[in-house]
């Protein structure tokens, strides 16, 4: 004769089962990433002044893996974490100074009040430039080729980012910004080494976005320096109309007590500098997407002031895979050497006074 269980036994079992599809239900975990290489041209390179043509990865947005999740515990409380990891496409080795996670690492609370996370995230500038930047930060020819603060990211940071209709703000806090320097972070009996803090407001209404930004970091160790300081305030608008944006931006420098400002001449006079950029996008046809975009650095107490102009056109095979071209030219005067960012820097990539011309064309493919 066949085994029947008992009706308590069968209710039990579905009741499990109907739990156990709710708790699934509730958490979500995402795989997803970016892949992008293409081949880079690029002249007058530092020393002595020949040209390159170079396999280069994340041209027009840096190639990643990583995996997001949340879960809902009710009441409109969820669970959040991102862990993301850079790669170098042409050579396979993880990126931002070899962290497995070096994009991004957190885990945190949201609710309708907010998100508040810990770990290794994005500084304020990096968080609120992207949808006020023309190049939409290109890795080799954007803003960020004048000055690497607006991909900033900080080790052992607490942050706090809210929306509430079109105002957005977020602040945060790095107890040390950088793990990988000896000396120079989460020291005992000396908090500032290494401190990082800042936020931003943005607010947008129908056709316009406005925003401004803060950001102050420690750079000095236990031995050198243990002072230097770098503040920043950076400031920008934009507009759009039909397929059109116009995009207006600003940023101010100042670095003291050994702090340095990337491309300053040596002397603690002239560690500041003020950062202009305009540029507008077109989106042609749903396919097609054009970019242009001049940015111009004014160092103190110098005559050493680096122009950038770019363009990017964007064409989209699919909704995941996208070709590229994109072209810059680094204007330099005096002794400014602004290059197109490589091996993690753009300033030095060539020669004092010399101009440099580049272009890269590619593929990206995100999934």
């Amino acid at each position: 004769m066949p085994q029947f269980a008992s009706p308590k036994k069968l209710a039990l079992a579905t009741v499990c089962s109907l739990l156990s599809a709710t708790a699934f239900a509730q958490t979500n975990v995402i795989l997803y990433g970016v892949v992008d290489a293409g081949v880079e041209y690029a002249n007058h390179q530092s020393g002595n002044g020949s040209s390159v043509v170079r396999l280069s990865s994340g041209n027009i947005a840096g190639s990643r893996w990583g995996m997001r999740g949340t879960e809902d515990f009710g009441q409109g409380l969820r669970g959040v974490f991102v862990l993301e990891s850079g790669y170098d496409v042409d050579t396979g080795k993880s990126g931002q100074g070899g962290r497995l996670f070096g994009r991004q690492a957190y885990v945190g609370l949201q609710g309708t009040w907010g998100s508040l996370l810990l770990g290794r995230q994005q500084s304020a500038m990096y968080d609120f430039i992207g949808n006020f930047e023309p190049m939409a930060l290109a890795t080799k020819y954007s803003v960020f080729t004048q000055d690497p603060i607006y991909i900033q990211r900080a080790d052992n940071t607490v942050k706090y980012v809210g929306t509430f209709g079109g105002l957005a703000a977020s602040a945060f806090y790095s107890f040390g910004a950088d793990s990988n320097i000896a000396g120079g972070s989460e020291v005992p009996g000396n908090p500032k080494l290494g401190r990082e803090f800042g936020g931003y407001v943005t607010y947008a209404t129908g056709p316009f976005a406005l925003a401004i930004a803060y950001d102050q970091l420690n750079t000095g160790t236990v031995s050198v320096t243990p002072d230097a300081t770098a503040r920043r305030v950076s400031t920008a608008a934009t507009y759009a109309t039909g397929p059109a944006k116009f995009f207006a931006g600003y940023r101010w420098a100042r670095a003291y007590d050994g702090g340095v400002i990337p491309g300053a001449a040596p002397g603690a006079a002239n560690q500041g500098s003020n950062l202009y950029w305009l540029g507008a996008s077109w989106q042609a046809t749903p396919a097609l997407g054009l970019s242009v975009a001049a940015y111009y650095q004014d160092f103190k107490n110098t005559g050493s002031d680096p122009w950038l102009f770019a363009a990017n056109a964007d064409y989209a095979f699919s909704k995941r895979t996208r070709a590229y071209l994109s072209v810059g030219y680094t204007k330099n005067k005096g002794n400014s050497n602004l290059g197109f960012f490589d091996a993690g820097k753009s300033f030095g990539n060539t020669n004092p006074g010399q101009n440099q011309t580049g272009a890269v064309i590619g593929l990206r493919h995100s999934f």
